[in-house]
């Protein structure tokens, strides 16, 4: 299937959906990171320290504390890490996740840190199962890029949202450093030149369907939506700039972040907004 036009059509999205569910119920994201016996304390502590060793700019794009007794959904809890800090910050916290496996893992992280969250349930992100109007910030970090409909997604996302609450999202972003390594990995390099960079985050990025937006596309899947105060940016990070690869490709991936734009060329590609009163 190609991903040229980033649109998949309505009679493939759920079998789509399935592969997506039984790759993440295979392993919840970012637990890949831990070396410790699973649901121990240590295990969660590792997957913790890695989160935002790797991703430090989380915190101030969250901003985690400011929604102390404010009501936050989190859609796509994953492993629970940030999931945890809304708790730890006193949020009125609920989360929904397509898998059982994401669930399991935020009841028992709640449990060993002695925890308590509003809600968590199984729940799917293009029908999330609150009402309008009901929730002051509707979080989601590199969750729905995988859904079938991303456009769905984030109808839903603001029509829970109140009016004059907030949503914080991160997708992939396609025109990105990250991207164009891939595409150098599993298209230039094995002789396929021709695949675009949405096909091969589509066939070659975790779950399968995984799609990827420009900061273009984003303003304009958003702009029919009732928001307000926009904001769009997608900062390098360290996998964009090669961390872990020896130092001349860290030099070319710095020239290219400097070409390109520091706060343009990420592959986190990252947008708050207001919803309209």
């Amino acid at each position: 299937m190609s991903m040229r036009n980033q649109e998949i059509p309505d009679d493939a999205k759920p079998a789509l959906k399935d592969q997506v569910r039984d790759y993440w119920n295979q392993q919840a994201c970012g637990t890949d990171a831990a070396a410790s016996e699973k649901f121990t304390r240590a295990y969660f502590d590792e997957i913790e320290s890695y989160r935002y060793e790797a991703e430090p700019y989380i915190y101030s794009f969250a901003q985690f504390t400011r929604y102390h007794g404010r009501k936050v959904l989190e859609v796509g809890m994953g492993a629970g890490t940030d999931f945890l800090q809304w708790v730890r910050a006193g949020a009125e916290a609920h989360g929904i996740d397509l898998t059982q496996e994401s669930v399991d893992h935020v009841e028992r992280r709640l449990a060993v840190y002695g925890l308590q969250a509003a809600q968590i349930q199984t729940g799917d992100a293009e029908s999330i199962p609150y009402p309008d109007n009901t929730f002051d910030l509707v979080y989601s970090w590199g969750v729905i890029h995988h859904s079938p409909s991303t456009t769905r997604a984030l109808e839903e996302i603001v029509r829970v949202t109140k009016p004059g609450g907030e949503i914080k999202v991160m997708v992939y972003n396609r025109h990105s450093l990250h991207a164009f390594y891939r595409w150098g990995k599993f298209a230039l390099l094995r002789g396929k030149p021709w695949m675009s960079f949405g096909d091969v985050l589509f066939h070659h990025m975790e779950s399968a369907g995984t799609k990827g937006y420009t900061l273009a596309e984003i303003h304009s899947m958003l702009e029919s939506l009732p928001l307000d105060d926009l904001r769009v940016s997608a900062p390098v990070n360290r996998h964009d700039l090669l961390y872990n690869k020896p130092w001349p490709a860290r030099a070319v991936a710095r020239v290219l972040a400097s070409i390109l734009g520091h706060d343009r060329c990420g592959f986190f590609l990252l947008f708050s907004a207001r919803k309209s009163l």
